[in-house]
């Protein structure tokens, strides 16, 4: 066929942002997009810390990197609405619906609109549900695309996200805590004392308590090794895909409502997530197959003999099958 009457390449626009639990759970929906739009160019806008994630997703051709630019940034807004009109983009699935991608949906114009699943008002595909922000973020995207006219929407696969942990040099029975949050949000951490002792009760059963966390949570690390000298301290050592690897090898997981354990949720290992009372876990909380919550009103008050009790079904297995779970 001559080039130049090739039919043009249909192009699609998917906009998720963040934040990481968040891009965990919209992976269902990646996988659904991908597969309902197979012969398009799909094209995801998303920021900085998930453009590797998703370029090894296999779910998009191309990733845009948003920069968020600022209300007075007149110029990167010009850049960035000459980009979008630019692309010709068919549809957009706009898996964000915040108010910064319902600017985006305004910056195409109504001349050069496309179709739009999203919240914007005006858009063509809209997800008419006034309880929409009372469903858990899964159903919440799964409603919004049927809608859209996509209907099979597949739970969260991180099969092909993994690393070679053996720089680690870790045990073969090890368990990951996970005891960050954000910096702003401290009712939403177990406190250091607590996540010392658990490690401590851990590592007297043979298991070695690994620690995962970024350098911002320095004082609690240095809690948890002053408690249990024995934990290994792996914060900031390790990418999206390293926490992948480590998860699909440890025993098991502990971890505040954060990022990182909708990672070590979705990749299965059993994950036990703990919440206080400044968190909905019906609208937030990981999803995997393996995934136990444990709320109560105010974390400082959480005991470790309740969390411990908690894990006591996942020590049985592993004592039952040669120490792996």
């Amino acid at each position: 066929m001559n080039p130049s009457f090739a039919r043009p390449v249909d192009r699609i626009l998917v906009i998720k942002l963040g934040a990481l639990g968040d891009f965990i759970l919209a992976m269902g929906p990646f996988a659904a997009i991908r597969k309902h739009h197979a012969d398009s160019r799909v094209t995801l806008l998303t920021t900085g810390p998930f453009v590797a994630l998703a370029e090894m997703s296999g779910y998009f051709d191309e990733v845009w990197v948003d920069t968020r630019p600022g209300v007075w940034q007149i110029g990167a807004w010009w850049g960035l609405r000459r980009r979008l009109r630019a692309a010709g983009f068919r549809r957009v699935y706009d898996l964000q619906t915040s108010d910064r991608s319902g600017m985006y949906f305004r910056l195409f114009g109504r001349a050069r609109r496309p179709e739009w699943s999203g919240i914007a008002p005006g858009c063509s595909h809209p997800h008419a549900n006034p309880r929409r922000d009372d469903m858990h973020s899964i159903e919440r995207q799964k409603e919004q695309l049927a809608m859209a006219g996509i209907a099979d929407l597949p739970a969260p696969d991180l099969s092909w996200l993994d690393a070679d942990i053996t720089r680690f040099d870790l045990p073969e029975r090890f368990a990951l805590l996970v005891p960050g949050g954000a910096p702003h949000r401290p009712e939403k951490r177990w406190p250091g004392e607590s996540y010392g002792a658990l490690a401590g009760r851990l590592q007297a059963r043979g298991i070695r308590p690994v620690v995962i966390g970024t350098a911002k949570e320095t004082p609690v690390l240095a809690t948890i090794a002053r408690l249990c000298p024995e934990a290994v301290n792996l914060a900031d050592r390790t990418d999206l895909a390293d926490i992948a690897g480590l998860a699909r090898r440890a025993l098991l997981a502990v971890g505040n409502d954060t990022g990182p354990m909708h990672l070590l949720a979705a990749v299965g290992r059993p994950s036990l997530v703990l919440f206080s009372g400044a968190s909905n876990p019906e609208l937030s909380a990981p999803r995997g197959p393996a995934v136990e919550l444990l709320r109560v009103a105010r974390l400082n008050e959480l005991s470790v003999e309740r969390v411990e009790g908690a894990l006591a079904p996942w020590f049985e297995r592993v004592a039952s099958s040669d120490g792996r779970p």
